[in-house]
């Protein structure tokens, strides 16, 4: 896939992920904040390397120890005075137990005077866990797994996340007795809720045991009797030791496309920062406001455009085959541009990853469709089976970015000439 329209939709990707990187963030609370005695850090998530990173930066010698715990591929060398540990996403693994009680055994020890720097970003759910009495990591991956294959959103499966845990939910908090918690958020989550961003370890939880029972009824999930058993225990709803300040979002994200696009001769129009319905309905959508812009001349959006939507959509597994949420978006929606010319649209998560696989999303034009049926291949088949991935592989449209170092949602946006 080659031409303008397919260099500017690359130009965006790179552009808006450089202006929601979380380096800058880090330093302005830090830059600005007296430590008193000891200060201690740890940084979880996609994103934990590069805030570590910015932490070492500022601090420097203040630091008496740091622990990073990201996703495999995702940390970009050593960092002073830190430990650098990687684990599973988005199931967790042995590593992320074992990260998470090194973590557990360093704060440990904290006095009332001393500060924890509490670094958190999008991914943090898998990667920061220890079950709670009672279960077992393969309980929670078991959980975990389901969820994923359902279709619930990720608020849905961070309320029960949060009970099978015992570092969710405002439990890690409580494990770090008297200390003062400076807690910086890195968001993935649409609206910022503090208890659902890597599922709260320092939040209060405003959910209940009543909400996740009724999650569990929703989509009648198979769970044993031990699952059960600890949803139906409370999570911490007072915290009194965090200071807490949010960076980045997906609005953000957002207004960074629309600002790249017009700088590359677009007019953005950013339809929603809160998009949060199933991933091929989103590719549907946006192949119909395609199709309305260019064969309606009295249409609100004026050529050259950028429509862009921000959020986070689901996938229902139905299928065997290999994708992810953005991905799963571009293949949809090349189905409903099939032959229209001077247009692409594209999908991308701000992590760099998309689903299980090594690609950040996908983009997809009029031709997409009839290159892949000319192959030989049924891209109707391959969208019903999930396996968008092997259909972009396969027309050229995978988006590769490389693991990013921040998470802030995704994207998707139609470009027209």
């Amino acid at each position: 896939m080659t031409g303008k329209l397919f260099q500017d939709a690359h130009t965006i990707v790179q552009e808006s992920i450089r202006e929601v990187l979380p380096d800058s963030a880090v330093k302005n609370v830090l830059e600005n904040t007296c430590f008193p005695k000891k200060v201690y850090v740890v940084a979880v998530g996609k994103a934990a390397w590069k805030m570590a990173a910015a932490c070492e930066e500022v601090l420097k010698g203040q630091i008496e120890k740091g622990i990073v715990l990201t996703k495999y591929g995702h940390s970009e060398g050593d960092i002073s005075r830190f430990e650098i540990l990687e684990a599973g996403h988005p199931v967790p693994d042995e590593n992320s137990v074992a990260g998470t009680q090194k973590i557990l055994e360093m704060v440990s020890g904290l006095q009332e005077d001393d500060t924890l720097l509490f670094l958190l970003s999008g991914g943090g759910s898998a990667l920061f866990e220890k079950p709670e009495e009672g279960l077992t990591l393969a309980d929670i991956q078991e959980a975990t797994e389901l969820c994923l294959a359902c279709g619930a959103h990720i608020e849905e499966i961070n309320t029960l996340r949060k009970r099978l845990s015992a570092v969710k939910g405002g439990k890690f908090a409580k494990l770090c007795g008297k200390a003062r918690i400076l807690e910086i958020i890195l968001s993935d989550v649409v609206g910022d809720r503090l208890d659902m961003i890597a599922s709260g370890p320092a939040c209060a939880d405003t959910s209940t045991c009543a909400d996740a029972l009724r999650i569990v009824e929703k989509y009648n999930l198979p769970f044993r009797a031990e699952i059960l058993s600890a949803l139906q225990k409370e999570t911490p709803d007072r915290i009194d030791n965090v200071e807490v300040h949010v960076t980045g979002s997906v609005s953000e994200f957002s207004r960074a496309a629309a600002k790249t696009a017009k700088s590359l001769g677009y007019t953005p129009y950013i339809v929603s920062t809160s998009v949060d319905c199933e991933a091929r309905e989103l590719g549907k959508y946006m192949a119909s406001v395609a199709r309305t812009i260019t064969q309606e001349p009295d249409c609100a959006f004026h050529k050259p455009c950028a429509v862009i939507c921000g959020g986070e959509t689901v996938v229902t597994l139905k299928g065997k085959g290999k994708g992810g949420r953005n991905q799963e978006i571009a293949l949809s929606a090349a189905l409903g541009i099939e032959g229209r010319k001077n247009l692409v649209i594209f999908s991308v998560s701000s992590d760099g990853t998309d689903g299980p696989t090594d690609a950040a999303g996908g983009i997809v034009d009029g031709d997409t469709v009839g290159l892949l049926r000319s192959k030989g291949l049924e891209p109707e088949k391959m969208l019903a089976e999930n396996d968008s991935y092997r259909a972009l592989q396969q027309s050229g449209g995978l988006l590769l970015t490389g693991a990013t170092g921040t998470n802030v949602n995704d994207i998707t946006v139609l470009l027209i000439e």
